[in-house]
């Protein structure tokens, strides 16, 4: 089935058509039919099967020919996702499907000035994308009605959960209409999931997309065993050796961010972080200049991993391994896109190789090794220009000794000298 055979409107048909979108993917052809007859959708679908479209296309074509289409009524849907990055890009996919029709899509999220924010709600839009806490914010100073609201979205809701936004979406719930079609997005499934899910939907169509193997079969993904402090080394190696390739690197925190950052313009090579210490307007910059391709290395953590789509990534390193198995997924997932070929690396030390066991069970299959022999480990660490700078450095330190042993040596050959006289 082609996406010119749905009962949607041909403005929609239009935008999909220049968005080179034709058949839906597996999660689109399952949640379109019941997102649009009106049903709550509990739908399981791993990072880059095409989601976001999946719920956007019935909602902007529902919206469009809803009863309600008055915008001074207020908001009609509610998108709930759990990073600013999500949001932006969530909302940019709106944009792009509503284009030709009079749907208005805007986001709100936090560590930025909410008066923009407020003076665009008060002109009115349709669909409102936002993170939970900026969403609660509003909320409670009044600037954002929810009486109104058809439709919530709730997009990697696993994801929100980690990040402890539990109590802010059981409070919104309680502002929102009894009769509205909840959706529910999820990358992962458990107990705590199930329940939230299971607490916000109505008879829910349950759908579930699980490939036997989480990670697309795009992505040639592979790990090799390096010991901590020679990271760097490879790193800088991998990027010398792909020039011309965007490189996603993850790192576990925000201060190994930007340590690796500092590693790798010592050996000259730009890069940018993007972490949760970042202001947004360095954040945005820094992805954006990334898409562009102006800076060829962006350092993360894993607030970059879940649901950012970053056209052309054609490598990822896990600089680290994550501490939660699933991340790895969510990882690897940021190339490959599509139809496109990726490749990922993760880089193992010997203390990390409990992490890499959870995530060879996630996977149920072992993770191809690239071996390194001794050798060329070595050469790795001798060639590098931080190992030349290093070299300079001992060269200079032991030049400064020598020439300290020698002054005490004339020192105590003068003192000597005295003595005899």
């Amino acid at each position: 089935m082609k996406f010119e055979d749905y009962r949607i409107s041909e403005e929609i048909k239009k935008s999909l058509e220049k968005l080179g979108f034709k058949k839906p993917t597996d999660i689109q052809f399952k949640a379109i039919p019941p997102i649009m007859k009106g049903e709550d959708v509990l739908a399981i679908a791993q990072t880059g099967t095409g989601k976001t479209a999946a719920f956007a296309i019935p909602v902007i074509d529902k919206l469009q020919f809803g009863k309600n289409r008055r915008r001074e009524d207020g908001i009609k849907c509610v998108v709930m996702v759990p990073t600013r990055e999500l949001a932006l890009q969530i909302t940019e996919v709106f944009e792009q499907i509503g284009r030709h029709t009079r749907v208005k899509t805007f986001c709100v999220y936090g560590g930025v000035e909410q008066g923009p924010q407020i003076a665009k709600l008060e002109a009115g839009i349709d669909i409102l994308v936002a993170t939970p806490g900026r969403l609660f914010d509003l909320v409670s100073q009044g600037h954002i009605q929810l009486h109104r609201v058809e439709i919530l979205v709730l997009d990697e809701a696993d994801h929100m959960l980690d990040l402890g936004f539990i109590h802010d979406i059981r409070q919104l719930i309680t502002k929102l209409p009894r009769q509205r079609q909840t959706l529910f997005f999820s990358a992962t499934i458990n107990e705590t999931i199930k329940d939230l899910a299971y607490s916000l939907v109505n008879k829910p169509v349950r759908i579930q997309i699980s490939p036997k193997d989480p990670v697309a079969k795009n992505v040639d993904h592979s790990v090799m065993y390096v010991d901590m402090d020679d990271k760097r080394y490879f790193l800088e190696r991998v990027v010398k050796e792909n020039p011309d390739k965007k490189i996603l690197v993850f790192v576990r925190t925000k201060v190994r961010a930007e340590r690796v950052m500092k590693a790798m313009e010592r050996v000259g090579i730009q890069s940018m972080t993007i972490h949760g210490d970042k202001e947004q307007k360095d954040r945005l910059d820094a992805m954006k200049k990334f898409k562009k391709g102006d800076v060829k290395l962006l350092i993360a953590t894993d607030v970059s991993a879940r649901g950012i789509d970053i056209p052309s990534v054609e490598y990822v390193v896990n600089y680290d391994l994550p501490e939660q198995p699933e991340n790895y997924v969510h990882r690897v997932g940021r190339t490959g896109r599509g139809t496109a070929k990726g490749i990922a690396v993760s880089f193992c030390s010997p203390e990390e190789k409990p992490i890499l066991d959870e995530i060879q069970t996630y996977l149920t299959k072992d993770i191809k090794v690239l071996e390194v022999d001794k050798d060329d480990y070595e050469a790795t660490i001798d060639f590098s220009a931080a190992a030349k700078y290093d070299w300079k450095a001992l060269l200079q330190e032991a030049d400064e000794t020598n020439d300290k042993i020698k002054a005490s040596k004339a020192k105590k050959a003068k003192a000597k000298a005295k003595k005899k006289k």
